[in-house]
This record gives C-alpha cells, sequence and structure tokens, in this order.
C-alpha cells in the first residue's frame, strides 16, 4: 500500500492586493510547514511587485476574475476553484499581510481539520485593533445567531476547512466582499458542519496602520459585514430576534 496516498493534499491560499512588504516572507512561512503545502496567490490586480515576488517565491499565483474593490469574496471563490482543479483534501485561508506568521498556524489549523470540518483561527490583536468585530459582528451575532456568539473573531482571515465543506459552500451564493468571512460562519453552521477555534497567539499585520488612527475608514466593511448578517438572518428567519433587544 502506498502510504503516501493518504495523505492529505493541503493547500494554503493567500488573497493579496498590493502586500509586497509581506508575500515573501507569509508564502516562506506557509512552506515551512510538516504538511508541505502548496501554495496558491489571488491577486487583486496589484499594481506593486506582489504577483512576481509571490512568483518567484514558488506560489502559483492566479488573478481574481474581475476589478472590482473590496472583493475579498471573489478572491475567495477564485481559490476554491482553483484548488477543486488541483485535487486539494484541504484549503486553508490566511491574510497575506500578517507580519508574524509562523509554521506553527499552518500545522494547528490544518490538524484541526482531522476531527472537525472547518477550523477558525482566533488571536491576541492590539486593544485599537478589530473595531468591526468589537462594534458590528459580535452585537449583532448575539442578537440573529446567538448559538455562534461564542466566537472570538467571528471576521477571521485564518479559515481551515476540508474541500468537502468548501464546495458546498461554494453553491450558496456567497457575498462579494467583506462580508464573506462572517458568512462563511454562518452557512457552514448552519448547513451542520463541526466548527471550532483555535487561538494562534499574538497576530500583527500591516493593514490595521492603515486605521490605526482612524477607524472611520473601515466603514465599508461594517457596511458589508452589517448587511451580510442581517441578509443571513432573513434567510434564516432570525430577524424576529431583534424583538428581545433592550433599547
Amino acid at each position: 500500500m502506498n502510504k503516501q496516498a493518504s495523505i492529505p493534499k493541503t493547500v494554503v491560499i493567500f488573497p493579496a492586493k498590493n502586500e509586497e512588504d509581506t508575500i515573501e516572507h507569509v508564502i516562506r512561512t506557509a512552506k515551512k510547514s510538516r504538511h508541505n503545502p502548496q501554495v496558491i496567490v489571488v491577486d487583486a490586480y496589484s499594481t506593486d511587485r506582489t504577483a512576481e515576488i509571490a512568483r518567484k517565491n514558488g506560489a502559483r499565483v492566479i488573478q481574481q476574475d474581475n476589478r472590482l474593490f473590496p472583493a475579498k469574496g471573489i478572491a475567495m471563490k477564485k481559490g476554491i476553484t482553483e484548488a477543486i482543479k488541483i485535487k486539494a483534501d484541504i484549503v486553508l485561508f490566511l491574510d497575506a499581510d500578517i507580519k508574524n506568521l509562523t509554521p506553527d498556524w499552518i500545522d494547528k489549523l490544518v490538524d484541526g481539520c482531522a476531527n472537525c470540518d472547518m477550523v477558525r483561527g482566533y488571536y491576541q490583536r492590539h486593544a485599537q485593533d478589530a473595531a468591526v468585530t468589537k462594534l458590528i459582528a459580535k452585537p449583532m451575532m448575539r442578537v440573529f445567531f446567538p448559538e455562534l456568539s461564542h466566537f472570538e473573531q467571528p471576521l477571521s482571515g485564518e479559515v481551515c476547512a476540508r474541500m468537502e465543506v468548501w464546495k458546498s459552500l461554494l453553491d450558496k451564493n456567497s457575498p462579494d466582499g467583506w462580508g464573506v468571512d462572517i458568512w462563511f460562519l454562518i452557512e457552514a453552521a448552519m448547513s451542520g458542519y463541526q466548527i471550532k477555534e483555535i487561538f494562534l497567539g499574538l497576530k500583527e499585520h500591516t493593514s490595521f496602520e492603515d486605521y490605526r488612527e482612524d477607524v472611520g475608514k473601515l466603514a465599508k466593511m461594517a457596511e458589508q459585514v452589517e448587511f451580510t448578517i442581517i441578509k443571513e438572518a432573513f434567510k434564516h428567519r432570525r430577524m424576529d430576534l431583534h424583538r428581545d433587544v433592550k433599547i
């Protein structure tokens, strides 16, 4: 019996736009995982050297299907489709701007899929970070999806799942923008998949510097997350739960 054939094929996907400062680090780090993942970078028409650096470091680089921005959802769907083509068994999404990514993150997330359908990372962040999570996502989840309110970071960009899970969710018309992370959480849970969070330690990422002094720059993200949750609440007949909110 060929033991190699029984080892799950793991693919790590980085949606990326203008991440030339961190893309080499995250690709090289992912490749150090003991799961020996193939790395895909879904490039959102970067105007810097992101795609060039990614190719030089051995990543498979593909472009998202159009120039829409924000398009996190489009990039994730493109990545899943590509992973299906290369017959991946496990697909892990990671943010491309993480400054302190370690191989241990990949190992923990992939290992978690051995006895679970979806594994999501959560972490310690700067006190001023994660404004959309704190002010929009978590309060709204407590109202409309209270059974999911224990998730520390429902907008986590570090998400791993078995391919059959991604395929199933891909058929459910996911959003194109920033609402996709919380959409995947809600839809996976409503589909009956087992989901758990794993603590990954401290997270340092470059995008925080863009809004450290002005969280108003996150308004579009907040809007997309908010309306994603509202649409999901309508879909799953949860809107009446607003009556329980004390105002």
